[in-house]
């Protein structure tokens, strides 16, 4: 006779119920520990999410396992898991050559790096930062990728670094125009009392052998008033970077500082048939608080540049708008040879200039630069060599919501 077994005591039925009770209670903790586990992982994420750097992990094969909800606010890719890290970022073929994932999966130590995303529309600024994440036998499984975005920050800089720049070159343009007016003017003073002369000096020289004499000083003193005129000009616009000038602001409609500008480009427009320019003004009135003069000196310089970027043909757009209730946009377009990249961030400074030796002294641009922050606005470029330039001028309309209509 065979061993006596519980269930030959208590019946098969009953042990059966008892394996079942045993699995119920399992799964009850199961689901419990499954409830916990979906509840953390929810937690996580949505701490992922709240970071406002873009999140993305990459496994070692430089494939993206994770990203969070800040990814999609830069990238049009609505599943990125599955793709290479430098195919979704950088739109290349094979990993970058300055990696800092690459560095913290050789080295086990967070790196770091920067680079900047050059978008049709904008260049965006990225600090990226590695770190790695190990499993339990420390060997890095998966790395974090961080990438945050530093385009103000470095737009910020730039301005700031520019305003210092400008500054101090005002004040050293100042002095050295003061330095120049002095003997300017004598020069001038004395090329004018040499003129005057000059008739009664033509009474004392014979008229069959001498008369050359007269015709040559004549030729040079006019050639010294006129080249004293051109430096008189030049160092005006010297002045311009001190904050010695004052302008008085009054109500100007941009469309008619246009219409008066391109009065004044009338000849310069004759002697480029090839050109052809383009008016897009708003058909409301764009109404400011500014200095005409120094506007119109803007707008000429701006023209002019477009101009000289068309070889032979092409076409110039002039347009005005309210940019918002409190901003208004005066913008020069052109379809000229662009501005390399290497060289939109010198545009500015004064003397730097890409015309060939006698066009241009290059302080066109800088003079611009400083009379729209005289008057509290910006001045952006747009541009991509053979595809034409953008300047776009914002300017403050300087009227509060109850005095739009008021001269102050």
């Amino acid at each position: 006779m065979g061993k006596t077994t519980l269930s030959d005591i208590v019946g098969p039925e009953y042990t059966k119920l008892g394996f079942f009770r045993e699995v119920q209670e399992k799964m009850g903790e199961l689901e419990t520990y499954n409830a916990e586990l979906e509840r953390k992982k929810q937690e996580i994420q949505d701490i992922l999410n709240g970071i406002m750097d873009l999140l993305a992990v990459v496994s070692p094969d430089y494939r993206i396992v994770y990203v969070n909800k800040v990814f999609h606010d830069y990238f049009d890719i609505p599943h990125p898991e599955g793709l290479f890290c430098y195919q979704v970022f950088r739109g290349g073929s094979e990993p970058c050559k300055v990696c800092p994932l690459r560095t913290a999966l050789q080295t086990g130590k967070p790196d770091r790096a920067s680079y900047i995303d050059h978008r049709p529309d904008r260049s965006l600024h990225f600090e990226v930062v590695a770190s790695p994440m190990f499993d339990d036998k420390s060997h890095v499984r998966t790395v974090l990728v961080s990438k945050r975005d530093v385009t103000m920050e470095k737009e910020y800089q730039a301005k700031y670094y520019q305003a210092e720049k400008m500054a101090t070159i005002g004040l050293l343009a100042a002095g050295v125009a003061h330095e120049i007016n002095n003997p300017l003017a004598a020069i001038s003073g004395f090329s004018e009392a040499l003129k005057r002369r000059l008739p009664y000096l033509g009474t004392l020289l014979d008229k069959d052998t001498e008369q050359g004499i007269l015709e040559d000083f004549t030729d040079y003193t006019t050639t010294i008033l006129e080249e004293c005129n051109r430096c008189r000009d030049i160092v005006g616009n010297l002045l311009s970077f001190s904050s010695q000038k004052t302008c008085k602001f009054n109500t100007i409609d941009l469309n008619s500082l246009v219409a008066g500008s391109l009065k004044i480009l009338h000849h310069q427009i004759k002697l480029h048939p090839g050109i052809t320019l383009h008016q897009d003004l708003c058909p409301e009135p764009v109404t400011i608080r500014g200095a005409q003069g120094e506007l119109k000196q803007v707008l000429l310089n701006l023209v002019l540049n477009a101009m000289d970027a068309i070889e032979s043909k092409g076409s110039i757009t002039i347009r005005t708008s309210m940019d918002r209730p409190d901003r208004a946009a005066l913008i020069v377009e052109d379809t000229g040879q662009g501005i390399p990249p290497e060289t939109l961030d010198k545009l500015f400074i004064p003397f730097f200039t890409t015309k060939t030796k006698g066009h241009s002294i290059g302080i066109g641009l800088s003079i611009c630069y400083n009379i729209i922050k005289m008057h509290g606005g910006e001045i952006h470029v747009c541009s991509e060599p053979g595809k034409g330039s953008a300047f776009r001028v914002m300017l403050p309309t300087g009227f509060s919501a109850n005095n739009k209509d008021l001269d102050t």
